[in-house]
């Protein structure tokens, strides 16, 4: 595809759709919308436009799609598989300032937001009127809703509550031609078509801008219960996982943290938390609901089910603040092991069965590579993010061979009947292991919905194909 380059034209053109205090250009100023969280990445976008509005967005579309002009939406930045970076330059479509909460309905235990919306700001609002919305993933502090729907966002929780697809109701989604549609209804059952909001979930803004969003609420729990056990290996913290479910209890939470990202986690973040010698691996394990005494007897299974699976020890949470203490671990982890080493995040997902064998499948490839791993993550629904640690490995290395070790990591977690993303997205770096999962007649039919959506190709180009 050859786009048309952003000349002083289309600046002025541009300039008059959002008005000159909402266009940037220079360098200084676009910084920040060249990169996200993806490795070290870079790519500068010719302009920059922070829309208020829908009109504003259709406006830009419809102008884009004349002139084919690539756009690339964006939201918080925080995105770890390079979605939001403007690999072809072209429109950065910065949706910060479309960040209001239009309606708590408490009625029927809906909410309509716009895409800016800060996470954990939404989470915190509901929460204030006795609602829930478990969406949490780790960067809720600064990530935006919009976002969280490009990539089909999960944390935590979704083991019990499900991801993020479980409570989006309803889009309103501007298309690539600059059309203006809503993609379903605001209501809990769908059987009237093909399901556009679905489609659009996880589609990574490579298929219309979201400008409106009806989420589904839930009551919040009254009581939670924080356990965080250890294990003498990762093996045995992941085989314990599936035994929990197995004897009935179904957690809010179960995560897996490797010793070594604790002990980076500690180091960088200041956090006292002692641990035993022996201790290779964690999980942390919350259970939650209306009544204390049905959460304490779920507590005394699990502790049973730990102890057939060489546990150590159980450290129950005992305050809101030590509860606080232990979930900053984990949710600090990623930044941790980043400002250790030049690292790279893999997002594998398998059935919750079968993580003791990707976990010792990972650290075989990582010892025929060369490379060191950290491991952790959702291990309740099976969703472990690798983190490869450059340490020692040559750049040559690094930079050539490595790929083959994380293509055999794909392999691997494809053979035990997972994906090559649980939570991340494809977006740009993770987009030639695809032909790992899908045969070509998949891929081919993914281009074909893309077709018809985007007939010029101007949306977010360069991503998932």
């Amino acid at each position: 595809m050859t786009y048309t380059p952003v000349n002083h034209k289309i600046i002025k053109a541009l300039t008059k759709i959002v008005g000159e205090k909402n266009i940037f250009t220079d360098q200084e100023a676009i910084y920040k919308y060249s990169k996200d969280e993806t490795e070290d990445l870079s790519y500068f976008p010719d302009v920059v436009l922070k829309p208020k509005n829908v009109k504003d967005i259709s406006e830009i579309m419809k102008f884009c799609n004349e002139y084919l002009i690539p756009v690339t939406p964006r939201g918080g930045g925080t995105g770890l598989s390079g979605g939001a970076l403007p690999v072809y330059g072209g429109v950065v479509l910065a949706l910060e300032r479309l960040d209001k909460i239009i309606e708590i309905d408490e009625r029927n235990l809906q909410a309509t937001v716009e895409p800016g919306v800060i996470t954990e700001e939404f989470m915190n609002a509901v929460a204030a009127k006795g609602l829930l919305y478990p969406v949490d993933p780790s960067s809720k502090g600064t990530c935006f809703i919009g976002g969280n729907i490009a990539h089909g966002s999960g944390g935590p929780r979704v083991v019990k509550y499900g991801t993020i697809r479980e409570y989006v109701l309803n889009l309103e989604v501007v298309l690539p031609n600059g059309d203006i549609i809503w993609t379903g209804a605001n209501t809990l059952k769908y059987a009237s078509g093909y399901n556009l909001t679905q489609l659009m979930i996880g589609s990574e803004g490579t298929l219309g801008v979201v400008t409106k969003i009806v989420l589904k609420l839930i009551p919040q729990p009254v009581h939670n219960i924080l356990l965080m056990a250890s294990f003498i290996s990762n093996e045995d913290a992941c085989t314990a996982v599936s035994a929990i479910f197995r004897a009935g209890i179904i957690p809010s939470a179960v995560e897996f943290m490797e010793r070594k990202g604790i002990e980076w986690v500690v180091e960088h973040d200041g956090i006292n938390f002692a641990m035993d010698p022996k201790a290779k691996a964690y999980l942390m394990i919350e259970v939650d609901g209306a009544n204390m005494d049905t959460l304490f007897a779920d507590c005394e299974t699990i502790n049973e089910v730990l102890e057939h699976y060489n546990c150590i020890e159980v450290l129950l949470a005992d305050s809101s603040a030590q509860k606080e203490e232990l979930w900053k671990i984990r949710r600090t982890m990623a930044v941790s092991v980043k400002s250790n080493s030049v690292y790279k995040e893999e997002d594998t997902v398998v059935p919750r069965a079968e993580l003791p064998k990707l976990i010792a499948g990972i650290k075989k490839i990582g010892e025929e590579y060369g490379f060191d791993s950290v491991c952790y993550g959702h291990a309740g629904d099976g969703n472990l993010h690798v983190n490869i640690i450059k340490g020692n490995m040559s750049d040559d290395d690094w930079n050539n061979k490595l790929k083959s070790g994380i293509k055999e990591i794909f392999e691997l977690t494809v053979s035990l009947g997972g994906t090559i993303s649980g939570e991340h997205g494809i977006g740009l770096v993770q987009k030639e292991y695809m032909s790992i999962k899908y045969s070509e007649i998949n891929l081919n039919l993914m281009r074909g919905i893309k077709k018809v959506f985007d007939e010029h190709g101007i949306l977010n180009p360069g991503k998932i194909f």
